[in-house]
């Protein structure tokens, strides 16, 4: 078991630490093309070929969604409450308390710990997840709403497209397949890479406010994820992916939102650090737990 839970782990703290190092050390990095490059290019591709040939029914990857939808909601229903008892504003730190960081970490755990299924599984989760983010949740932290914002997500098409193959049964095309997944395959790396220069660029305050923020957010992010499983009955890579996913740290787009919509920006990136830093312990309990 360790050796597997080593196995899976290995890779995502070596590319997230070269990342971290490589800024560290002062070397440059566009942040804004790779980003760009992630969004538009590679994670559409990469959602169309894991979804488009994965052998999993159609109904398995709609409960994905569902079970997205509903982390959401719950995060929100518990974070908002305890936000407001303790006098912290919910747009500042709600988007910290309902956004685990289910790409840049949570598709290479899903995808090293259960393979091409995990993968198409949490991309799934994740597609659903970016969808309600990039509207609802940047809608709340902004003040306002756009619609033209699905406009300028390429996964909702991908994500579209994929499903009309699963759903026809349809073969996707040898070219077609091979094309978006070599393009797919530079999602994850790039991610992870992005995530540690993002984590060493960062300045946190308040540190103490910042761990328990932090968590809150990974304890309710596991229990929410337990939560559901039962509920909704899931069972095996199901139930691991979906326990995975919920229980990541705080994704790093919380702070670039509170950076671009001035909502305290630093108190954000403690939460963003501490909470990464955390999870990254608790990382072997984890996998020991849902393998």
């Amino acid at each position: 078991m360790f050796a597997d839970i080593l196995a899976i782990l290995a890779p995502v703290f070596i590319t997230a630490g070269l990342g971290y190092f490589w800024a560290r050390a002062g070397k440059h990095f566009d942040t804004n093309l790779v980003t760009s490059i992630v969004t538009y290019f590679a994670t559409p591709c990469l959602t169309f070929a894991a979804l488009a040939t994965v052998e999993l029914g159609g109904d398995t990857l709609i409960l994905m969604g569902t079970a997205a939808l509903a982390a959401n909601i719950l995060f929100a229903l518990i974070g908002w409450p305890i936000l407001k008892v303790f006098k912290l504003s919910p747009r500042t730190y709600l988007q910290s308390l309902t956004w685990p960081n289910v790409g840049n970490v949570g598709l290479p755990l899903c995808m090293l710990a259960y393979g091409k299924e995990g993968l198409a599984l949490s991309v799934a989760f994740f597609a659903t997840y970016v969808v309600l983010q990039l509207t609802i949740g940047v809608a709340f932290v902004s003040g306002s709403f756009s619609l033209k914002s699905l406009a300028k997500m390429p996964i909702i098409p991908a994500t579209l497209i994929a499903t009309i193959f699963l759903a026809t049964d349809t073969d996707v095309p040898a070219w077609l397949y091979n094309t978006t997944n070599l393009i797919g395959q530079l999602t994850i790396p790039l991610m992870l890479f992005t995530l540690g220069v993002s984590l060493a660029k960062l300045r946190p305050v308040s540190l103490a406010r910042s761990t328990a923020l932090s968590l809150l957010r990974l304890g309710m992010g596991f229990g929410v994820g337990v939560g559901l499983s039962e509920v909704m009955g899931l069972t095996g890579i199901e139930r691991g992916v979906v326990i995975l996913q919920c229980s990541m740290p705080v994704a790093v787009f919380c702070y670039l939102f509170a950076q671009l919509y001035n909502r305290e920006p630093e108190e954000v990136a403690g939460v963003v650090i501490s909470s990464s830093f955390l999870a990254a312990i608790a990382l072997p309990a984890l996998l020991w737990y849902v393998l």
